[in-house]
């Protein structure tokens, strides 16, 4: 199999992003209800920001779209174009966690449940109705994929 990839250069996964409606009912969200550690003030047009050597992005929609000089097509309400998995070391949390961000406002995607391969999960979504899993595997995060 011949590698296209030239000779020391090497992608990596640096990141991603949430194309963002509005920016304010994001970040207080992430922010207030999910503990990232936004900076950046509710009026902004993009947040940068490093949570657990990740890169993330909330970009307001309108302004990416003037940046790249284009019109994209936005999904309303649940969707399901991709997730952003958060994790904690116990069943526990999972459960603890799961009921503190449904009485801070997430949306219930489901419940906390243990599943056949031994994870236990549950699904929330943001205020833009994009889809977080907080899960464990009753293990501490740096051991998880040992």
């Amino acid at each position: 199999m011949e590698n296209h990839q030239e000779k020391g250069m090497r992608m990596r996964l640096d990141g991603f992003g949430l194309l963002v409606e509005d920016m304010a009912s994001m970040i207080r969200f992430y922010r207030d209800v999910l503990g990232f550690e936004i900076k950046e003030t509710e009026d902004t047009s993009n947040v940068y920001l490093v949570k657990d050597g990740t890169l993330f992005l909330l970009y307001g929609r309108k302004d990416f779209e003037s940046m790249t000089s284009r019109k994209y097509e936005y999904v309303k309400g649940l969707n399901g174009h991709f997730e952003l998995a958060l994790y904690v070391d116990t069943f526990d949390e999972v459960d603890a966690v799961y009921e503190r961000v449904i009485s801070q406002g997430a949306t219930s995607v489901l419940a906390p449940t243990t599943e056949p391969w031994g994870q236990r999960t549950c699904y929330i979504a943001d205020p833009e109705g994009n889809l977080i899993e907080i899960g464990s595997w009753d293990k501490p995060y740096e051991e998880k994929d040992l």
